[in-house]
């Protein structure tokens, strides 16, 4: 050991300390490849297997959806002669459809397409179908007949018919009762009842516009209705002018008290009137209470 230091020119102390290096490294070398022989392989359950498989499929699918098809048709070409005869498509089941080499899922999805009103046309439209490969179609389409054509749709046109239109039974307003206005298309139970009060005030329609001064019946409902009615004006209640006193026209909506007043007072003053044009003398009337009132007096 002497001669060793001696020739390295290492004192003792120096000597150990190398000694001591040397061993560290070795250490240091060896844990990675101990760890990993001592280190468990992580365990994966079945149903993550599944899992994986499942997902592996999936993203397969995604980038080819008729390729599970596909790949199944073709090795079973390979694997099995299928036996090929004329066939039509439009017509042919289940079993003729695997007995010329599909399988359940490819012959099914054909007989889907078909019941949801698909029809082949011609050859080529057998491309349509993604259960059926490339390879697949060039042997079936020799085999193909299609016989089974739609019928064409023939449209025929419908025999002219004259319609009459039936002409519409026109009410009565002055004598209509309110079942009666009830059959007026707009007409309902309320306003009936509000028509009738309010010809029993004025004493009948000598117009149909009059309508629209019943409550609630507008300008709208009146376009609406007015078609459908009709006036007799030998049903107006008529006011004899010469004799009527004041109870006999506080309820008219056509005058107010004072004009009832007015026109009373000036006829016990005057003496009958004769005429309308009488009435322009009474002050108090103006022109349009007169021309609302003209229908419904006499002298």
């Amino acid at each position: 050991m002497k001669k060793w230091l001696d020739i390295f020119a290492f004192s003792r102390q120096e000597f150990n300390g190398l000694l001591v290096l040397i061993c560290l490294i070795g250490v240091v070398m060896l844990v990675p490849p101990v760890y990993r022989l001592m280190k468990p392989e992580p365990q994966i359950t079945v149903a993550e297997k599944r899992a994986l498989l499942q997902l592996a499929r999936r993203e397969r699918d995604k980038i080819n959806p008729g390729q599970r098809y596909k790949v199944t048709a073709d090795q079973q070409w390979q694997k099995e002669k299928p036996d090929l005869f004329i066939f039509d498509p439009n017509s042919i089941g289940q079993a003729e459809w695997e007995k010329l080499g599909l399988s359940f899922k490819q012959a099914r999805a054909i007989l889907n397409y078909r019941a949801k009103g698909g029809r082949f046309k011609q050859v080529e439209d057998l491309k349509k179908m993604y259960t059926i490969s490339r390879q697949m179609f060039e042997r079936l389409a020799p085999y193909v007949r299609i016989t089974n054509k739609a019928p064409d749709i023939v449209f025929k046109p419908y025999p002219k018919t004259n319609y009459v239109k039936a002409e519409m039974e026109l009410i009565e307003l002055n004598g209509a009762d309110t079942t009666e206005l009830e059959k007026i298309k707009g007409i309902g139970r309320v306003f009936a009842n509000r028509i009738v009060k309010y010809r029993e005030r004025i004493g009948g329609f000598c117009k149909k516009e009059q309508l629209m001064e019943v409550f609630g019946l507008d300008s709208v409902k009146y376009q609406e209705i007015k078609g459908q009615v009709a006036v007799d004006l030998l049903r107006l209640r008529k006011i004899n002018i010469n004799t009527v006193e004041f109870n006999g026209l506080k309820n008219h909506p056509y005058i107010r008290y004072k004009q009832i007043n007015a026109l009373i007072q000036y006829r016990k003053q005057h003496g009958n009137y004769s005429n309308i044009a009488d009435l322009y003398k009474v002050a108090i009337l103006n022109q349009e209470t007169i021309d609302r009132l003209a229908p419904y007096l006499e002298f």
